[in-house]
């Protein structure tokens, strides 16, 4: 099972309904667009799927 976590995000109005009206043209609700985005963000800056604070992936941990 996924863990999720809840939040608040404070985003202009016109940002947050452009990312709406994008959501709803891809038949995706806006969280699962923000995700989706977010994640497609992340592979792209080579940031890996690593959880922050995870030291098994770092040299020298064991």
């Amino acid at each position: 099972m996924i863990n999720e976590v809840r939040m608040t995000l404070r985003l202009p109005e016109d940002l947050r309904d452009r990312l709406r009206d994008h959501a709803k043209s891809e038949r995706r609700s806006l969280n699962s667009e923000l995700v989706y985005m977010l994640e497609v963000g992340l592979r792209a800056a080579g940031v890996g799927a690593e959880s922050p604070g995870d030291d098994s992936a770092s040299p020298g941990a064991e």
